[in-house]
């Protein structure tokens, strides 16, 4: 039998003639005695997940990220598809291009890279886009620039077609419109589509009515705080990483 990673734990499943392994690489196996021939059940990364996003109009993928690697995930069998390992760097910040065509991502060497979501081979990358570490990334609507911001605090467009870099000046003013207070520590937040609905996580992880401001659901499960969570496209579901290495799938409650 050959795992990935030492194994970290065994338990026998009840009276039944099967059993686990754990492993320190985040790798659950499943193995009957009398084969003892090891069967992958369960994966996740082994360090904390920086970013999560669904591709345009699709709730069955979403990608995410960490240290040494970017992972794309299958929603209905909650099973990893594709990996992409960059060794001995972070991965902040994970992007999808609306057309479906690229993962773009930033790194805490400075550079941002890009991807062939299908088959995770390298496309291009750029060199020194932050002094200090690339920490968020977004992609325009028509797939020809690459907005990034880093550690350095500065913010930049990157025409993509050209590889050209200009800095982004753009700000415009902002009135608050609503305001959630919470003893707890907000490490990310995201707002339902149809406008009735924030969900807030970081030390917790709740959904808020928009209007009232008041808590409608609270969710347990992650052993670490979250660090980043997403609805998908279709409104199905609540994709939520968090500091332990561990992606969960929530069905989004009904507004009933």
């Amino acid at each position: 039998m050959r795992v990935e990673g030492a194994v970290t734990s065994l338990t026998c499943r009840g009276q039944d003639d099967q059993f686990f392994i754990g492993t320190n690489k985040c790798q659950m196996y499943r193995s009957a005695y009398a084969t003892f021939k090891e069967e992958l059940v369960a994966v996740c990364h082994t360090e904390a997940v920086n970013d999560i996003v669904f591709p345009e109009g699709h709730s069955d993928l979403f990608v995410t990220c960490s240290t040494n690697d970017i992972r794309v995930w299958y929603t209905p069998e909650r099973l990893e598809r594709l990996r992409v390992t960059v060794p001995n760097v972070t991965c902040h910040a994970v992007e999808v291009t609306r057309d479906g065509m690229v993962i773009i991502s930033a790194w805490n060497d400075g550079k941002i890279r890009a991807f062939v979501p299908a088959t995770g081979e390298p496309m291009y990358e750029i060199n020194n886009a932050h002094n200090l570490g690339v920490t968020a990334i977004a992609a325009t609507s028509d797939c020809k620039q690459i907005i990034s911001g880093g550690g350095d605090g500065q913010n930049f467009v990157t025409c993509v077609e050209l590889l050209r870099i200009c800095r982004l000046s753009a700000l415009g003013r902002y009135v608050r419109k609503q305001m959630i207070l919470d003893n707890t520590l907000f490490k990310c937040v995201c707002y339902h589509p149809g406008e009735y609905q924030i969900i807030t996580s970081g030390t917790d992880r709740k959904l808020w009515d928009y209007k009232e401001g008041t808590v409608t659901h609270v969710g347990v499960g992650h052993s670490g705080n979250i660090t980043r969570l997403k609805i998908c496209p279709a409104n199905k579901y609540i994709v939520s990483v968090s500091a332990d290495g561990a992606v969960l799938i929530w069905k989004y409650p009904s507004s009933g």
